[in-house]
């Protein structure tokens, strides 16, 4: 195995030494329409993660959110969710007035602080955004050559997704609007990505492994999954009862009929992860396992209490994408029902797993503490489903703090809470993990109230930004020192 700062050979180059990271989702941003977005807060946030030495920036999916507003439950595997569109950047544009950026009398107050309001966002945003389109239809010589070369190259996947998208309830029923809107969206997100390139801060992206009964994926091609002749899911995906839920975790997506894959060759899949690889340097595989054994649930049941694990043809899957794509920059996700063939897996294709910290005080020689971490993983103190490190403090066991205390060197318990998070950081950038990333919520200390996510939890959310001034008050010129003091730049 290579030395923790060599490159490793035939490595990715997002993974090849030893890089810093931080997780934050775009919606989380403190833009000015009540959530996050591609303009100007986002480009500020890349100017930050150069000037503190964080040279990964690691987002959420960023599809159509579905359910729940989930990103995890996107309603296209290829679309870019419209509300991460800046409407500052379309008056830039002059596709809209400046006045047209501030609330009119009857709508909602959005701004740049508090919590995502997912329903006043979009009440607040769509008109805008008809606007700017309808603007953009008007203007001399109707819409540019670029938006129909656009159109042409994604038709593969964009027509199905126009259709779908013009015929949700409420929706705009022009296909033009909604292939419009993700014109704007790429070209925004490639403004972005052009802007973090520039300052040497690479886009680590997220995949999920299965996606909802109701979306332009299923909808365009139904065959790819085990549906009955109603179009009812014979099975949905889920996880059994685990430390998150009693009763397990019923995603109720439909489980994919491997067969019509196979016969394919993938080709979904393929285009899948090379659509989201033209946006980011390298993508996180939600649920991993799943390419190796995935639980299979009857599609009628209310729980995930019982469930059948069935394996899958997850090789195929990277094989076939491996030779389209090359050698393959991904995460694995592979965290929860983790067998010898699931490490197996990984190992086969190079690709990097997850540590995550804060399991790793619960009894004696953890594989997840840092000390312990292989060169070819990626740690965490947690991720998007956890609770900050603040909040993991208030409920973790009296011999777990015993255990973090002695391990950060503190002198006792109380020691180590007063010095939390701060040394959680430290311990994770000096892991001989390769690549370190740490949540926004725990470089601002914060507490429970900015958790992203309860899994299990279906609604209330994803809601979570970070205030207008937190960059402010963070030393970005220390914190590149850390990074630095951790062999990370």
């Amino acid at each position: 195995m290579p030395a923790a700062g060599r490159r490793a050979p035939g490595a990715p180059a997002i993974f090849a030494r030893r890089r810093a990271g931080t997780l934050l989702h775009v919606s989380s941003l403190p833009s000015a329409h009540g959530i996050g977005d591609l303009g100007p807060a986002a480009h500020a946030f890349a100017d930050w993660c150069a000037a503190a030495g964080q040279t990964i920036w690691q987002m959420l999916p960023v599809g159509p959110v579905g359910p729940g507003d989930s990103p995890y439950a996107s309603t296209s595997s290829f679309a870019g969710e419209p509300l991460f569109i800046s409407l500052e950047l379309l008056a830039d544009d002059g596709l809209l007035l400046r006045s047209a950026l501030s609330p009119r009398r009857g709508e909602p107050r959005v701004g740049a602080e508090g919590p995502v309001d997912w329903a006043a966002v979009r009440a607040f945003k769509e008109p805008r955004l008809r606007q700017a389109f309808d603007a953009h239809r008007r203007g001399r010589g109707g819409l540019p050559r670029a938006f129909a070369a656009f159109r042409r190259r994604h038709a593969a996947w964009l027509e199905g997704w126009c259709r779908f998208a013009a015929a949700r309830p409420g929706a705009v029923p022009d296909a033009a609007f909604h292939a419009w809107l993700q014109w704007t969206f790429d070209r925004q997100w490639s403004l972005l990505r052009r802007h973090c390139a520039a300052r040497g801060v690479l886009l680590l992206g997220d995949v999920p492994i299965f996606v909802p009964l109701d979306s332009a994926d299923v909808a365009d091609a139904p065959g790819l999954f085990r549906l009955d002749r109603a179009g009812r899911p014979e099975v949905v995906t889920g996880v059994p009862p685990d430390c998150f839920s009693r009763t397990g975790q019923l995603w109720g997506h439909p489980h994919y009929r491997w067969a019509a894959h196979r016969r394919t060759g993938y080709a979904w899949w393929v285009a899948r992860i090379r659509e989201n690889l033209a946006r980011f340097d390298a993508l996180r595989i939600d649920h991993f396992v799943g390419f190796v054994h995935a639980y299979e649930i009857a599609g009628n049941a209310r729980t995930a209490m019982k469930g059948t694990w069935r394996p899958t043809p997850g090789a195929e899957v990277l094989e076939a994408v491996e030779r389209a794509c090359g050698r393959l920059p991904l995460v694995a996700e592979d965290l929860g029902a983790v067998t010898p063939e699931v490490v197996a897996l990984r190992e086969r294709f190079g690709l990097p797993g997850m540590k995550l910290v804060h399991n790793a005080f619960y009894g004696p020689s953890s594989g997840d503490l840092p000390a312990l971490h292989p060169v070819d993983c990626v740690a965490y103190p947690g991720t998007h489903d956890n609770d900050t490190t603040m909040g993991w403090w208030r409920t973790l066991p009296p011999d777990a703090r015993t255990r973090y205390a002695s391990y950060v060197g503190a002198r006792d318990v109380a020691d180590a809470a007063s010095g939390l998070p701060g040394s959680m950081v430290r311990i994770v950038l000096h892991s001989p993990a390769r690549t370190a990333i740490v949540a926004m919520q725990d470089h601002l200390g914060l507490g429970p109230e900015a958790r992203m996510n309860v899994p299990g939890k279906a609604s209330g959310q994803w809601r979570w930004r970070m205030a207008p001034e937190a960059l402010r008050s963070l030393d970005a010129a220390r914190m590149r020192r850390s990074v630095e003091a951790a062999a990370r730049l």
